[in-house]
């Protein structure tokens, strides 16, 4: 064990040196920062594809920020394992005053934290945390009787009353990097040594200012360069969400400014009703005959339904790593609404090929399209795959970027199912399964 005492600043979701806010107050505690990071095995355990973009992704952020505490004589501890074991390693290793971390809100989390907490307090290490994910968390925003909001309008109303210049004040992490703990390089673990090889998807750079402007009139069009791409950032915290919302407010952008509302909105949802991860939020949606049909299901996977704008968003999705939020929805609606099958299956898929999956917000997406979750899509809103297409890719610019073989009738596939006939199944389903409430 090293002599001398230490605090651990433990990155998570927060892949960031700058703007910080758990690392801004172990900089500012009584003992040197010794950075860590655990590749946690009972997440990777999980993913099905050895090339997962998100792996590949952390990895070369971890690298990144590897490489200017180098700059600043420290280094990082990285890991591969199980933290409850790495932890009791560590704790052996190091005398370990204080361990400093940012909240987490996903079920999986709060339970890892639990157990690591009962084990922080047997070795009497103490143990903070802090918000830094979100500008408003779990109580912060709720109705005057205490009671978490599930409809959106009124929370965003709560959000924005409350609201003040603090709230996105970024933290001078920069101003204590001198209490970095001073030590040589520790050694790197490659993706090999856990199984996994290198991604060949792209991963976008931080920048949307140029797109804050007409981002309201312009961001429901898939063809246009008008979206943010700032999810993948935001989902690993490569940057802050304090110098987003800073950002909304000086643009004046309030459409962009909702869209990070929502995210709040959806933290605070999968914090207060856990069970929402995996079943319908509105229990009597549980009672929906889903169909069960495994071509129906891999058709819509690989891009082959013969709805060309369907097709184009998972073609999207399968080579990018990205799928359009316009498309998500209309993709998410076909999926439960045309084929009756389970919004599980789709939310489980998007967790599998999305770079900026977020727990709590493709749950709460795929909930809202199926009709079952908070403040919903009623169950009677079907999207019409064509009308979306006519609006919203009138000149088929997307539509023919992802599915060159749409002009030939003879190369494209007929729809797998007829939209008048999906709708008048769909309605009749869902009206007999709430029935049985």
């Amino acid at each position: 064990m090293s002599n001398s005492k230490i605090s651990i600043f433990w990155f998570r979701r927060d892949l960031r040196l700058n703007d910080n806010a758990a690392l801004y107050h172990a900089l500012k505690s009584n003992y040197p920062v010794l950075p860590l990071f655990i590749f946690d095995e009972e997440i990777l355990s999980k993913l099905e594809d050895k090339d997962d973009g998100r792996v590949t992704f952390i990895h070369q952020e971890i690298m990144k920020i590897s490489e200017l505490l180098h700059g600043l004589g420290s280094s990082i501890i990285i890991k591969y394992g199980k933290p409850l074991a790495i932890w009791s390693s560590l704790l052996k290793e190091y005398d370990i005053a204080e361990v400093y971390t940012n909240h987490d809100y996903e079920p999986y989390a709060k339970e890892r934290d639990k157990s690591l907490n009962q084990l922080f307090q047997e070795k009497q290490v103490v143990f903070k945390t802090f918000k830094d994910q979100a500008i408003f968390e779990k109580d912060e925003v709720v109705k005057d009787d205490g009671s978490p909001y599930v409809v959106f309008t009124p929370y965003k109303r709560k959000w924005l009353a409350q609201l003040n210049p603090y709230h996105f004040k970024p933290y001078p992490t920069e101003k204590y990097f001198q209490h970095f703990y001073q030590t040589k390089p520790f050694a790197a673990v490659d993706l090999a040594d856990m199984g996994f090889e290198p991604s060949k998807l792209k991963f976008s750079e931080i920048s949307y200012l140029g797109i804050l402007k007409g981002y309201g009139e312009n961001r429901d069009y898939p063809a246009k360069n008008a979206t943010s791409r700032i999810s993948l950032h935001l989902r690993f915290g490569t940057i802050s969400i304090r110098e987003l919302v800073k950002n909304a407010l000086d643009y004046k952008s309030e459409a962009w400014l909702n869209e990070l509302i929502w995210r709040d909105f959806y933290f605070a949802i999968i914090w207060h009703f856990p069970h929402s991860a995996t079943q319908a939020f509105r229990p009597e949606y549980d009672q929906i005959a889903w169909r069960k049909d495994e071509e129906a299901f891999k058709a819509w996977c690989e891009g082959k339904t013969g709805y060309p704008i369907v097709d184009a968003g998972m073609r999207e999705l399968n080579e990018t790593g990205f799928m359009h939020n316009r498309i998500r929805m209309v993709v998410a609606s076909f999926l439960t609404k045309h084929l009756l099958l389970d919004w599980r299956l789709g939310e489980r898929y998007f967790a599998r090929k999305l770079l900026d999956f977020e727990l709590s917000s493709n749950v709460g997406g795929w909930q809202w399209a199926a009709g079952s979750g908070v403040d919903a899509a009623p169950y009677f809103r079907i999207f019409n795959p064509y009308e979306q297409q006519k609006k919203f890719d009138k000149e088929l610019a997307y539509v023919k970027k992802w599915v060159p073989e749409f002009s030939d009738p003879f190369k494209y596939p007929k729809a797998i199912v007829d939209h008048k006939f999906a709708r008048e199944r769909c309605l009749k389903v869902y009206q007999e399964g709430l029935a049985k409430r």
